[in-house]
C-alpha cells in the first residue's frame, strides 16, 4: 500500500501560512509545519479505555503516558538505559499513525501490512522536516522498529505494558475482544522481557490475575 505523497504546503494548512509572518527562514518555516502537522495525532484515537474517564485514549496521550513511564520505570531495564534517548523513542514512535491508522495489537488482518503502512507514513511525516532532522527523527523510528538497542528494547517494552495496565484498570478492556485468549496476550506482550524481566514478571502476573477474575479467557 503506497501513500501519496504530501507536500509542505498541505502540512501546513492546520497553521495556515497566510496568517503568520512572511519574513520567515525557511527551516523554521518547516519546523513549524511539522509541529502544527503532528497536532493530528491527538484525533487518532486508540481501543483502550482511559483508567480516569469512560473514553478511549488518542496517540497523544498513549506517546506522553510512555515517557513518563519511562522516567518512573528505567531502574528496571535490563541493562543500563539512556534515559533521553528512551524518551526521544516513543514520543516518536507512533507519529506515524497520523497517516498509517493505530493497529490493534489483535487485528491480524490490519497487521498484514501495518509494517508497509507505516514506513510510507514515516517517509511521508519525518519528509516535512529539514534533512538533518528528517534523517534524525526516521532514524530514531527505525531504531524503536527494530529493537536492537537497550533504548528501543525497553521503549517497546513501555509500549506493550501501558495499555495491558489499562486492559486490567478497565476488567479486561480490548482482552474481552472475540478470539483473545491468555495464550494470545502472553505471546504479544511477551516483549516485555526482551526491555525488563522485572516488568514482565508483573505482567505475568497481572495477566493471570485477569484469567482467574474471568476478564481473560482462558489461563
Amino acid at each position: 500500500m503506497t501513500l501519496p505523497p504530501r507536500t509542505t504546503a498541505a502540512a501546513a494548512e492546520l497553521l495556515d501560512p497566510a496568517e503568520q509572518p512572511h519574513d520567515v527562514e525557511p527551516r523554521l518555516a518547516a519546523q513549524i509545519a511539522f509541529i502544527a502537522e503532528i497536532d493530528r495525532l491527538k484525533t487518532v484515537v486508540r481501543l483502550s479505555r482511559l483508567l480516569a474517564d469512560d473514553r478511549r485514549e488518542n496517540d497523544a496521550e498513549h506517546s506522553w503516558h510512555l515517557a513518563l513511564m519511562v522516567l518512573v520505570l528505567a531502574e528496571y531495564a535490563n541493562e543500563p538505559i539512556d534515559v533521553a534517548r528512551t524518551l526521544k523513542l516513543v514520543l516518536v514512535h507512533d507519529l506515524v499513525e497520523i497517516y498509517a491508522g493505530d493497529t490493534c495489537l489483535f487485528d491480524d488482518v490490519a497487521k498484514k501490512d501495518q509494517a508497509e503502512r507505516e514506513s510510507a507514513a514515516a517517509r511521508r511525516l519525518f519528509a516535512l522536516l529539514p534533512e538533518d532532522q528528517e534523517n534524525a527523527f526516521h532514524a530514531l523510528w527505525d531504531e524503536f522498529e527494530a529493537r536492537r538497542t537497550p533504548e528501543a528494547r525497553f521503549a517497546k517494552a513501555m509500549d506493550r505494558l501501558q495499555p495491558l495496565l489499562l486492559n486490567f484498570g478497565n476488567k479486561g478492556g480490548t482482552w474481552r475482544t472475540p478470539g483473545v485468549t491468555h495464550a494470545l496476550v502472553r505471546d504479544r506482550t511477551s516483549v516485555i522481557g526482551e526491555g525488563s524481566r522485572e516488568l514482565w514478571d508483573y505482567t505475568e502476573k497481572l495477566l493471570a490475575l485477569g484469567a482467574q477474575r474471568g476478564w481473560i479467557e482462558g489461563g
